[in-house]
């Protein structure tokens, strides 16, 4: 998404949404923040940080942040929780593998639940998912979610 200024061509802020915005900063701050830990510490502040994002969210993205954090941990243990563009992520050496993204930060009616091109979802017919919306995750929207993420992780 981005914005056009009163001339058509794009806005004095460079053509990003103030979402957009955030969300870089947020990722610029990020980088700053993993620089600064030491390698012993930085596993457990960076769930730390994804756990407090999770509980600032609004009731209902958080509470599918929750569930969906608890099926990424248990599905695929060695996927370490991080944040990403300031929002709850899941990487394997330090690539982001899945992600959650809350709507309501996004000003969107539904929340997305997706993958990076680290993720190991090829399927041979050339066509595979990549990120799914989100308003509910009843036991079977859970099933596949658990389901594709120990895919994703191979």
């Amino acid at each position: 998404m981005s914005t056009k200024g009163p001339d058509g061509t794009g806005s004095s802020t460079g053509g990003f949404s103030a979402e957009e915005r955030a969300a870089l900063e947020a990722r610029a701050a990020e980088l700053t923040k993993e620089r600064s830990r030491g390698r012993g510490n930085r596993a457990a502040a960076d769930e730390l940080d994804v756990l407090a994002k999770i509980a600032d969210m609004e009731p209902a993205d958080r509470a599918v942040a929750e569930r969906i954090h608890a099926i990424v941990t248990e599905s695929a243990p060695e996927l370490a929780p991080k944040l990403w563009y300031g929002q709850p992520a899941y990487a394997r050496r330090g690539k982001v593998v899945c992600f959650f993204r809350s709507g309501r930060a996004d000003q969107e009616r539904y929340s997305t639940f997706g993958f990076t091109p680290e993720a190991d979802l090829d399927d041979d017919i050339g066509l595979w998912p990549t990120s799914y919306a989100v308003t509910d995750l009843g036991e079977r929207a859970a099933r596949t979610i658990a389901t594709l993420v120990k895919k994703a992780v191979g």
